[in-house]
């Protein structure tokens, strides 16, 4: 694909002002339209960009000017909007999760691939500059055997946040903690320490007046042997604490945290890498948990429409994190150890 990459946009909501600041930074990417089932959200996210806005997904897929389509509606909305995208011939960029099920997550790599078109899938903490570092020092093998992996998320979500859209905190539309709060923790631990052989969980709902989780744990054991957990609650006082993943191994260990696993709070290896030099530089001060990296996430969209690079995490990779989710909530109703992949 040659010329400027005009994207539509559907879902107006709370993470869209990030979309449109990343990819106003980025020279061959536009935002061509907008779209909401709400007016007023429509209206003021076009008259933002200077774009038509439409409230009918349908149509706008339809009538505006787009090579792809970024779908940003709750979760459980995911492959609806993303499968109309992609048999109108358009590419599809779809926040995390890609669904609340295996089927319809399946449903809408199947119809990306009849279509012809790219499925992107949104993981843009996989590019923040620390985890980058982190990663580059599992390929280096600088932990030789990985003993324990660790993700932690303390955030906290009062009441009025679910209060503000019914399908926030829903088993149809949204899903827990795990699913939305944590789902890039979750993609991270398994990206970074490998493949999960089997889980044990448990969740609770203790605070808030919602259908699924706001608080969980959950025990990993990695097909390399090695074990991990994963902690999340969305009740930590008064404000968000941290998002952070940790990785102990033999000759190594890291912990990235920060509120948003932005910062190096560990680093130390048996052997000196340059990469150690960097751990500075790499730190950021994100004004939120949604980090920096989704300009970085377009980028890499850019660069796969126009032949130049392959998607950093596509249906499949999203598909993966997704499935380790519902295996988590499995075994957290069952009461049982659950092995993935799921049947």
């Amino acid at each position: 694909m040659s010329g400027p990459v005009r994207i539509a946009f559907i879902g107006c909501g709370r993470i869209s002002s990030t979309h449109f600041d990343a990819i106003s930074r980025i020279e061959g990417l536009a935002v061509s339209a907008v779209c909401d089932d709400r007016e007023d959200r429509a209206r003021a996210a076009g008259e933002r960009l200077g774009v038509p806005w439409f409230t009918d997904y349908a149509r706008m897929v339809k009538e505006a000017p787009c090579d792809a389509v970024t779908v940003a509606t709750p979760s459980g909305l995911h492959p609806v909007h993303g499968i109309a995208a992609a048999r109108a011939g358009k590419h599809v960029i779809c926040e995390k999760p890609m669904a609340t099920s295996l089927q319809a997550a399946d449903d809408l790599v199947r119809a990306c691939d009849d279509a012809r078109v790219r499925l992107f899938v949104v993981k843009q903490n996989r590019l923040n500059p620390t985890i980058q570092l982190l990663r580059r020092a599992v390929d280096k093998g600088r932990f030789g055997r990985i003993y324990v992996a660790n993700a932690t998320v303390w955030w906290t979500r009062p009441q009025e946040y679910y209060d503000q859209a019914p399908w926030r905190g829903t088993w149809e539309f949204d899903g827990g903690a795990f699913l939305n709060q944590a789902s890039h923790y979750v993609d991270l631990i398994q990206w970074l320490a490998g493949p999960v052989e089997s889980v044990m969980a448990k969740t609770a709902t203790l605070a808030r007046r919602i259908e699924a989780e706001d608080t969980g744990i959950a025990v990993l054991k990695f097909r390399s042997g090695a074990l991990g957990s994963i902690q999340v609650t969305m009740l930590a006082y008064p404000k968000n604490i941290e998002g952070s993943i940790t990785i102990l191994g033999e000759r190594g260990s890291a912990k990235i945290g920060g509120t948003a696993v932005n910062k190096v709070e560990h680093w130390a290896f048996a052997d000196y890498d340059d990469d150690d030099k960097l751990l500075e530089q790499a730190a950021t001060a994100p004004p939120n948990v949604y980090g920096f990296g989704h300009e970085g996430y377009y980028r890499n969209v850019l660069a796969t429409l126009r032949g130049e690079g392959s998607p950093d995490t596509d249906g499949r990779g999203g598909r993966r994190s997704l499935e380790l989710v519902l295996a988590i909530y499995q075994s957290a109703k069952t009461g049982r150890e659950v092995a993935l992949p799921l049947k």
